[in-house]
């Protein structure tokens, strides 16, 4: 995915005079040569990740679209203050594209991960939130969102999914179709999902924008009232979005999500992940236990 950042922005930054892109001293090189060519419109404002936000929003206020892009831990918690001020009550339009969430930097250690990115910017009204599980994905989001005059972040992953869902307008995509319980897969987990559910009647939607969700394939299917909820952040943070949709239905829940609790183990992102509970074995379990309840 931070590949076709780069070459989306590139082209995003020749094509529209209006777009400025801000660093945070991370992925400088992979833009060497858009700062190369418009070094007042493209820039590395090193580790000051709240000045380069509340910088964004003064872009904004001049009508230009700022794209702004530094690890997760780094552009949601520790210039949170900025989104929500700068940002959310301005009301003004933005891209802030992260890397990293939620233990993609696994090796790095707890100062790097940030599983609560999602929880904290759905706390922003107007906040737009989208969670790409392919390159694909993220190319037609970007492309269609940057802008829209609204925050938007997008939640980039090492982790890609094999099938791309270029779903325009951020709608949600019915997997398959099943009767026994529906899982919805958020952004990169759909891997996971299929593997795990090959031999289960179940259906499978998939969504990679939590915000705007879609609310009408969720509405039209979830016939079952029992819902699995796997999220690449921490668990049930979209719960209350899906209880909104379905306040008068009272579905089951169950979710695998990222635990809430600081990760102290080092290791590799997969073995971070093991740890946690992404695995087709816990996967099924849940969803045992889901079908089973009453």
């Amino acid at each position: 995915m931070r590949k076709i950042f780069s070459e989306i922005t590139d082209q995003i930054i020749r094509e529209d005079e209006k777009t400025v892109l801000l660093l945070g001293d991370i992925g400088v090189f992979a833009f060497r040569k858009t700062i190369e060519d418009f070094p007042l419109r493209a820039m590395n404002f090193g580790i000051m990740e709240q000045t380069m936000i509340s910088f964004a929003s003064g872009l904004a206020k001049e009508k230009f679209i700022p794209i702004v892009h530094t690890i997760a831990p780094f552009l949601v918690e520790r210039a949170y203050e900025q989104l929500k001020v700068d940002f959310g009550y301005q009301q003004l339009g933005g891209n802030f594209i992260s890397v990293g969430a939620s233990n993609d930097y696994s090796s790095l250690g707890c100062t790097h991960h940030c599983p609560g990115d999602v929880g904290n910017l759905l706390n922003i009204p107007e906040m737009e939130i989208i969670t790409p599980g392919t390159s694909v994905e993220f190319k037609t989001a970007l492309l269609e969102r940057y802008g829209n005059n609204k925050p938007t972040y997008f939640r980039l992953s090492e982790k890609e999914n094999e099938i791309n869902n270029s779903n325009v307008g951020g709608k949600g995509v019915k997997i398959k179709n099943g009767k026994l319980a529906t899982v919805i897969a958020i952004g990169p987990t759909l891997n996971l999902v299929l593997e795990s559910t090959k031999n289960y009647d179940v259906e499978i939607i998939y969504l990679n924008h939590v915000r705007p969700i879609d609310h009408e394939i969720l509405i039209n299917n979830c016939k079952s009232n029992k819902i699995l909820i796997i999220e690449p952040f921490y668990e049930c943070t979209i719960n209350f979005l899906i209880n909104k949709i379905f306040e008068t239905r009272f579905p089951i829940i169950l979710n695998l999500g990222i635990e809430r609790n600081l990760m102290k183990t080092y290791g590799s992102s997969m073995q971070i992940d093991t740890l946690q509970g992404f695995t087709p074995k816990n996967l099924r379990s849940k969803l045992d236990t889901l079908i089973n309840a009453k």
